[in-house]
């Protein structure tokens, strides 16, 4: 199966209701809900890629901070 765009999708629902050839139609609402839940998901996954990336970052600065500390208390 090839990937579909969202807008692809509705445009056929369109030439549906034009046609008022509705035979399709529930297949073309499963593939809209599929197509939208699939960005939705995507959309969740870039926002935890972002949050983890951030943690990253402040557990760096953490663990330099650390390593600082640990070298005073060295010498």
């Amino acid at each position: 199966m090839t990937n579909r765009y969202l807008c692809d999708v509705l445009s056929e629902m369109r030439k549906c209701v034009k046609t008022l050839n509705f035979s399709y139609l529930s297949g073309l609402i499963e593939e809209v809900q599929t197509l939208g839940s699939r960005m939705e998901s995507k959309l969740f996954d870039i926002k935890d890629f972002d949050r983890l990336h951030e943690e990253i970052r402040d557990l760096k600065k953490k663990k330099k901070k650390l390593e600082k500390e640990v070298g005073v208390l060295e010498e």
